[in-house]
């Protein structure tokens, strides 16, 4: 996906707001938001008047290629001095992601007047709010992971490993069309399902059980995001009590999201509905967090989260209980807020599925 030249133009109006001459932008994630470059050395420096990009030799052709609407200009393998002689004024920095060693250089090495400001987190505001684009791009990687998991079950599920499983599916992503998983899947069985980011072992997985499958794709940078729990028999104890109950929690939380709803709010819904059960001790994470070109951003849906949601905003739903020693349950929807309501865009069913 190419960047429009409106986001540029929608971050200098940002710095005029927190009275900004420059802005330097230095995470990568950001620089591929801004300008389109995927390689693994680049920065950009912008001010009322500029949009510069540069990169060492290495990615000058690659450059070309993927960077329009930014001059492009040559610089050294390590691009703080290159940097610095760009900047200008009260300057801009992303204080979450630039070094210690670089904002030392950038000290040295900038201009007589120039003074560095903690800026962070301006692009990542503008990223919280997708265009059409990239929903496009969010719904295809959803397309894909949903195509993915209904394959990777077909061959079942009890005496597989989690571990084989977890690889299977990684695979089915990318043969399926992905460019590859947004994030190492998540296979947990049985008690290890407790665990809300277990990693899969080579362990079999029981008959009976309840198997946690967290898995995305990731298509031209874009990520989904989803949670399915899967049984493999008839289960014993509170599995079905538990999985209906954040059945239920998330299909409440899922009906509050909207533009305007408080962020914590959209939380509460499906937490107060898991400690009316008993279980609000076991649920210790949010409900969700945004998903863009990274699996993990904002928004975010927590306790203590602020603000409301806006049109545009893509967000995972996900409650969970974790019975220490017995099981998990999450289930999980990337979901975008729109204009009038929300868009699901993942459509793995929702009701208890048994694969033996």
């Amino acid at each position: 996906m190419v960047p429009s030249a409106a986001r540029a133009d929608r971050l200098v109006e940002l710095l005029r707001e927190r009275e900004l001459d420059s802005l330097l932008v230095t995470d990568l994630v950001n620089v591929r938001y801004l300008t389109g470059f995927t390689g693994s050395n680049g920065a950009c420096v912008l001010t009322s008047d500029e949009r510069l990009f540069l990169t060492d030799f290495r990615y000058v052709s690659q450059a070309q290629e993927q960077v329009r609407d930014f001059e492009r200009l040559p610089a050294g393998r390590e691009l703080a001095s290159d940097l610095a002689t760009h900047l200008r004024g009260r300057a801009g920095f992303d204080d979450a992601h630039l070094t210690v060693r670089t904002h030392a250089r950038l000290e040295e090495k900038v201009a007589e007047g120039v003074e560095l400001v903690a800026a962070g987190g301006l692009v990542e505001g503008l990223r919280e709010v997708k265009e059409e684009g990239e929903l496009a791009l969010m719904r295809e990687a959803a397309r894909l992971a949903t195509e993915a998991l209904a394959r990777t079950l077909d061959g079942g599920l009890a005496g597989r490993t989690e571990l084989e499983l977890a690889r299977e599916l990684e695979q089915a992503l990318r043969d399926g069309g992905a460019q590859e998983p947004s994030f190492p899947a998540i296979v947990a069985a049985g008690a290890h399902g407790a665990l809300p980011h277990a990693e899969p072992r080579d362990a079999g997985i029981p008959r009976g059980a309840l198997v946690v499958i967290d898995w995305g794709a990731r298509v031209d940078g874009y990520c989904s995001d989803c949670t399915r729990t899967i049984a493999t028999g008839t289960l014993d104890g509170r599995g079905e009590e538990v999985y209906e109950l954040v059945r239920r929690a998330q299909a409440a939380a899922l009906a509050a999201v909207r533009a305007g709803a408080e962020k914590r709010a959209v939380d509460g819904v499906a937490r107060s509905m898991i400690e009316e059960a008993g279980h609000g001790e076991r649920f210790g994470h949010g409900l969700g967090h945004g998903v863009g070109l990274e699996v993990h951003e904002g928004p975010r849906l927590t306790k203590q989260a602020e603000g409301e949601l806006v049109a545009g905003n893509v967000v995972s739903v996900e409650p969970g209980v974790y019975l220490p020693g017995e099981l998990g349950v999450r289930i999980e929807d990337l979901v975008a807020v729109t204009a009038d309501g929300a868009e699901v865009l993942t459509s793995f069913s929702k009701q208890l599925t048994t694969v033996e």
